[in-house]
């Protein structure tokens, strides 16, 4: 049987404006495609935080322009964002496929992560989002019960909470393409966050942290592999000092004693290390690997990237 693979995205390989994005998607597509040709059923995870933060801010100028629409939920954007970011990465997969000979659908799935209504994220939200406003339209949004933050010298930003996600609604439709050897996008800047309500699934006004839904994704797929790509070949200890050491295979004990020295960044490198942890110990054989998209082949070939075994 084909070895399967979850690759997560950070912004990096997609840019932050629409025309970087198309530019970076043409770098980016053909480390995938060369997973492809060597064997691996991939699915594919990628960031979307200046991407949903642009949408949100047009969304609510535009309402504010124009009092007769309304603005748009923190769920409607990131629908939004899974849907023009896996439009650019789709098909730029495709030219590369198709450069190779292989004839393989790549497709986009709008995906929406279960979160629950009770995570503590809730009462600290931590993901700062949209525009700047006036103190009088952040104590609107006060009123509406959202949470805001202000920047001194510059004004009152939103800012959402980041829950752990619990399941992934759509995870059949995934299953199902992969099991047909075709390329998938899931779960695009971490999933659509909702919350159930009796049938019903309702938008939460959160930010899922990318790298949690993508060790979740790989779990539930019973993948072989979760590979991380970030902005640097492999982590480091002592990351914030003079003399940072490369960190070169590791197991999930290991990097809870590192976790637990506060080795790792924690707005960015602690989410891809704990969601490696949590994922290698999902199964027997589960590697995960950190590194950078410049050095995704290397990686894999263990001459580069921070690898993470159970």
């Amino acid at each position: 049987m084909k070895k399967r693979m979850v690759v997560a995205l950070g912004h990096r390989a997609l840019g932050t404006t629409l025309p970087e994005q198309q530019k970076a998607v043409k770098k980016t597509a053909p480390v995938l495609a060369e997973l492809v040709e060597e064997g691996w059923q991939l699915a594919i995870c990628h960031s979307n935080a200046p991407q949903v933060g642009m949408i949100h801010t047009a969304m609510n100028e535009f309402g504010k322009a124009h009092p007769a629409y309304t603005v748009a939920p923190m769920s409607v954007c990131s629908a939004m964002s899974q849907g023009y970011i896996g439009y650019d990465l789709q098909n730029a997969m495709r030219t590369e496929l198709l450069k190779k000979g292989i004839s393989k659908t790549t497709s986009t799935i709008l995906t929406q992560v279960l979160v629950d209504p009770y995570d503590e994220a809730f009462y600290h939200p931590v993901k700062v989002i949209g525009r700047y406003m006036t103190a009088e339209e952040a104590d609107a949004e006060e009123q509406k019960g959202n949470y805001v933050i202000e920047e001194p010298g510059k004004g009152f930003r939103r800012i959402v909470a980041a829950p752990r996600p619990k399941d992934i609604i759509e995870i059949d439709a995934i299953r199902a393409l992969l099991d047909a050897d075709q390329v998938v996008i899931a779960a695009g800047g971490g999933g659509i966050p909702v919350m159930a309500q009796g049938f019903n699934l309702k938008g939460a006004s959160a930010i899922i942290e990318k790298d949690y839904v993508s060790g979740k994704l790989a779990e539930m797929v019973n993948a072989d592999l979760l590979l991380i790509l970030t902005n640097e070949p492999h982590l480091n200890l002592y990351y914030n000092t003079d003399h940072p050491e490369p960190i070169r295979e590791i197991t999930a004990e290991q990097a809870e004693q590192y976790i637990a020295e506060n080795q790792f960044a924690k707005a960015s490198k602690l989410p891809k290390v704990q969601a490696s942890v949590d994922f290698v110990r999902s199964g027997s054989g589960k590697r995960a690997i950190i590194t950078d998209l410049d050095h995704a082949k290397d990686a894999l070939d263990g001459k580069e990237g921070t690898i993470i075994t159970g």
